[in-house]
């Protein structure tokens, strides 16, 4: 069963103890060695096929040609082989590929997600952990238990401790997760975790504002600047160097002064001892390349899109509301005050964090694209200027309910729409759950995270490059010490140009 522990506040004469320290607890759920079920390994296999075919779509947008410019300066380190890089075949220091790579997967926004009382993109956790598999020369069953280990943290923090209301970039929770997964994965200590996570934890936190207005190319660096500090903290701890103590408890630690002060209470879910690591089952991944929240949304505009074409052409449209959750209202929607979300010349990472902008460009061209939907010129479009202007957001408080619910079977990220004509008319409709939700009308398995792959690697990398990934992730399990080069993908002849990377100091 899992069990909830207790995490406050201890003023520094009341001594908490090492064991009752969520720190040390986080590590020793890390340590242990128990099996990893069929059903978790088959979802670990389809979120490295994920992360894989968002990484490779992004392989020339600025963000990824700049870290992989700067990891390419960083040869492999003296306790190993090093780790390649996403695209290349090219190796590199664990951390470099971690953070090569880290961008990668995060750039489009477009790979897996876990909303409770915070959010988070634990696919985040897979660049680091096999950046430091590879190096090592790991086993396939080795990388997929540090793998459901970064799931299992970062899942269950995300369940208990809320940082964006505290303006905390949600990869907080992330620098732990990795580091407990490179635990898991290597074998260490109980000790040697805790401390590792305890440094990733104290190098991770970070303001919001990297999510905030005008939303910049840091986005993409954060999770994979996250990673890279957990692979150091690693090291660092391997070393014998320690953490701050406690972390996140102390009088002057992390929840006291960043998140709920010096009164915070927290219950945070943790397997006990021979549990299975599961959290991974309750994640979800993206069919669109968008914030999460704005999922469902795409969908529900595809449907309205086929069913009331009307409602396409501003001239016939006086207004849409949109009734959804407080986190969609306030922080992609028209409540988070932010004049970016309504700007045609908006960047890209603010447009698919525009709420009103998605549903207005799903609504008319009744898909959506990982490029084509957000280019300029679509952006800019005086017909899709016009209808994005009438769109607003507000908070509904059963939505915001069912989004915070426990129950799996409830929880929703979506809401309900009006959309009134100048007719009078009122076209009115409502989505629970993205249609690949596991809970949507077409869950995504195996077949769709290969189909995902195909469509973003189609005319990147070769075909026969294609199937060789494909092979070796769907027996990731069976791939023996020395063979998780295997998961690297190597872009097809001139697709990437080294040579036109950007300079700086490395």
């Amino acid at each position: 069963m899992v069990k909830e522990h207790h995490v406050r506040v201890y003023k520094s004469e009341e001594k908490l103890a090492r064991e009752d320290q969520l720190a040390h607890k986080i590590a020793k759920v890390a340590a242990d060695p128990v099996a990893v079920t069929p059903e978790v390994t088959d979802m670990v296999i389809n979120r490295v096929i994920d992360n894989a075919s968002v990484a490779i779509a992004s392989l020339n947008r600025a963000p990824i040609v700049a870290a992989r410019a700067q990891a390419l300066t960083h040869n492999p380190s003296a306790n190993g082989q090093g780790a390649k890089v996403f695209g290349i075949d090219e190796r590199v220091s664990p951390e470099w590929a971690a953070w090569a790579n880290g961008v990668a997967v995060r750039e489009l926004d477009y790979h897996d997600t876990f909303l409770a009382a915070d959010y988070s993109h634990p696919g985040d956790n897979i660049p680091p952990i096999l950046a430091v598999a590879q190096h090592v020369g790991s086993n396939g069953q080795d990388l997929v238990r540090g793998i459901a280990t970064g799931y299992e943290i970062q899942v269950n923090l995300v369940k208990a401790i809320c940082l964006h209301k505290h303006k905390i970039d949600h990869v907080a929770h992330l620098g732990p997760s990795a580091a407990a997964g490179i635990g898991t994965l290597l074998g260490l200590d109980v000790e040697t975790i805790f401390q590792s996570v305890g440094q990733a934890l104290h190098t991770t936190t970070a303001t919001r504002q990297s999510r905030k207005g005008e939303i910049s190319t840091w986005k993409a660096h954060a999770p994979a600047f996250a990673g890279k500090m957990a692979v150091e903290a690693a090291d660092r701890a391997m070393r014998g160097q320690t953490s701050p103590v406690p972390i996140y408890e102390g009088e002057d630690g992390v929840i006291a002064w960043m998140l709920d002060g010096p009164d915070a209470s927290y219950m945070v879910p943790l397997p006990t001892p021979g549990e299975a690591k599961r959290a991974i089952l309750d994640t979800y991944t993206k069919e669109h390349s968008a914030e999460y929240q704005a999922q469902a949304w795409i969908d529900l505009a595809r449907k309205l899109h086929r069913e009331h074409p009307e409602a396409t052409d501003p001239t016939n449209v006086q207004s849409v509301l949109i009734k959804t959750s407080h986190h969609t209202h306030y922080v992609i929607g028209s409540g988070a005050n932010d004049p970016q979300k309504y700007d045609p010349k908006a960047s890209r990472e603010t447009l698919d964090h525009s709420i009103p902008y998605i549903f207005t460009v799903a609504l008319q061209d009744g898909a959506w694209h990982h490029v084509h939907s957000y280019t300029p010129a679509r952006a800019a479009r005086p017909d899709t200027v016009d209808l994005w202007q009438k769109v607003t957001t507000v908070e509904d408080p059963e939505w915001t309910r069912r989004y915070h619910s426990l129950d799996i079977n409830e929880k929703a990220f979506g809401g309900s729409v009006e959309i009134t004509l100048t007719n009078g008319t009122v076209i009115t409709d409502q989505i629970a759950v993205a249609d690949a939700h596991p809970l949507g009308a077409r869950p995504f398995a195996r077949e769709q995270y290969i189909n995902k792959f195909r469509t973003l690697a189609a005319r990147i990398v070769d075909d026969a490059e294609i199937e060789r990934f494909l092979a070796a992730a769907e027996r990731l399990p069976q791939l023996a010490a020395g063979e998780l080069d295997q998961l690297n993908i190597t872009a097809a002849d001139g697709v990437i140009d080294l040579a036109a990377a950007p300079k700086g100091l490395f």
